[in-house]
């Protein structure tokens, strides 16, 4: 029996990648530098926003002292533009309202900046019961690390067994590996069915209306 679903954000439950891709687009803009499309965002995010700004930036500018000044004016300019593309996936509002009206309990575990998860959560899902929503913070080591998901079982009291793990890329699926819980690939986000497969998702799914059967 699953008593805990636990969800990645980006690419799962939300599709940010217009703001992620706009927000950044604007801080190279600033400092002269090219941009990026929407296909090459899909690719560059999934492991927390330094790697996104590493990744967008040229690689001679790859330092550790321009990645971190532009990701601190990345953080600034998106959280104060965090909804202006963003929407969740379709289907996914009625799936987290059943999943609560049938007492399954509900987390978030995301690579996203905590401020940024915490506003996101709060912006699109005003009505669901969240046990735990953790984003990306100092000192915590980013997924596929399993880190995050320990401390949502630890902090809900549910025993891995007892858990889906939810996510749209490779990167969520080797966490659910490495957490010792079951996932679930979903075809709709960031990347693609062949990523999911090839890193051991032990269930696929093509709407969100299919995860209530896993559940």
């Amino acid at each position: 029996m699953t008593r805990l679903a636990i969800f990645d954000l980006d690419g799962t439950l939300l599709n940010t990648i217009g703001d992620l891709a706009v927000s950044c687009n604007a801080v190279l803009a600033l400092r002269g530098l090219p941009q990026h499309s929407y296909e090459d965002y899909c690719r560059f995010v999934g492991n927390g926003i330094m790697r996104l700004v590493e990744r967008a930036l040229p690689e001679a500018l790859r330092t550790p002292y321009t990645v971190d000044a532009v990701r601190r004016d990345f953080v600034a300019y998106y959280l104060a533009h965090i909804d202006e593309h963003t929407l969740p996936y379709e289907g996914i509002p009625e799936l987290l309202a059943e999943l609560q009206r049938r007492g399954v309990r509900l987390a978030v575990a995301s690579n996203t900046f905590q401020a940024g998860t915490e506003k996101l959560i709060g912006r699109y899902f005003p009505d669901i019961r969240f046990d735990v929503v953790l984003g990306q913070r100092p000192d915590v080591p980013l997924k596929p690390d399993p880190a995050v998901v320990g401390e949502i079982l630890t902090a809900t009291g549910v025993a891995a067994g007892e858990v889906l793990y939810v996510g749209d890329s490779g990167v969520d699926m080797q966490t659910a590996a490495a957490a010792g819980v079951r996932s679930a690939g979903v075809t709709w986000g960031f990347r693609t069915r062949a990523e999911l497969e090839q890193s051991g998702a032990r269930h696929i799914v093509d709407r969100p209306a299919e995860l209530l059967g896993l559940l």
